[in-house]
């Protein structure tokens, strides 16, 4: 009796075992680059002072510094897009083993990272994104955006369903909390012409962090137009806006991750 009973008991914790173990494989991420490792082959690419306008900025506009990225902007930059405009340091996309990853309609993916935002980054009364979803192939979008925004003196953070009509927001909240401090994004995603997204901000790092704001909608416009959706982060805005906020700032990001449901 004790041996069947000793059987039955490792039967259970093996099927316990597997029950453990397989959610978890299935949902490793496939996107989690090391800064210190990867650098910036963890991207497709980077779009930095592609006018070539300050040759001795070269390297210095996306850096690593320990376990994040430093993506730096300076009041002066230009983009080549824009007539003058706009101003740009980005990067583009995601790898991981050297090919790109790929979110394609109908697939759900989950992208997280952490974000630094000092009191030097300010919202906006034009233009200023942080983060971008868009198609490669056709410079589609952008699609979904995280957006730093000023009316009069209140400045707010926002994820908003920028190509679809209206560009209504999915989640807002006041921006100056969420400053000189490490806090959370997570990003659902689930391209299409009628896509859901979903959005949660939290001030502060780890799943125990409040969450300051989070939102969902659906029918939002995120094709991937017979290629793909790839994310895009840094600080891309206008510069038509106050003097007084467009001056050198910079944004960091760590602890980015892709997931796949």
């Amino acid at each position: 009796m004790e041996s069947r009973i000793t059987r039955r008991a490792a039967l259970t914790a093996a099927a316990l075992m597997l029950v453990t173990v397989s959610p978890a494989e299935a949902l490793a991420p496939a996107w989690h680059p090391n800064p210190a490792t990867d650098g910036l082959k963890a991207f497709e690419g980077i779009e930095v002072d592609r006018g070539n306008r300050f040759p001795e900025r070269k390297g210095k506009y996306i850096v690593v510094e320990g376990d994040h990225y430093r993506f730096n902007i300076w009041k002066n930059d230009r983009d080549t897009t824009g007539g003058g405009d706009r101003q740009r340091t980005e990067s583009k996309g995601m790898v991981t083993n050297g090919s790109a990853i790929k979110m394609k309609n109908g697939e759900t993916w989950v992208i997280s990272y952490e974000m630094y935002m000092p009191s030097s980054l300010h919202g906006t009364s034009k233009f200023t994104h942080i983060f971008q979803t868009k198609t490669p192939s056709t410079n589609g979008g952008p699609w979904t955006t995280l957006s730093l925004s000023r009316s009069g003196s209140t400045e707010t953070i926002r994820a908003r369903a920028f190509a679809t009509s209206g560009a209504p927001d999915i989640a807002s909240t006041n921006l100056a909390p969420l400053r000189n401090k490490w806090v959370t994004v997570e990003w659902t995603i689930t391209p299409g012409s009628s896509g859901t997204v979903g959005f949660v901000l939290r001030n502060g790092t780890g799943a125990s962090a409040p969450i300051a704001v989070q939102g969902r909608r659906s029918g939002v416009r995120i094709p991937d137009e017979g290629d793909y959706v790839r994310p895009k982060w840094g600080i891309y805005r206008s510069v038509e806006s106050a003097s007084s906020d467009i001056i050198d700032t910079y944004i960091n990001f760590r602890n980015y991750s892709a997931t796949k449901k």
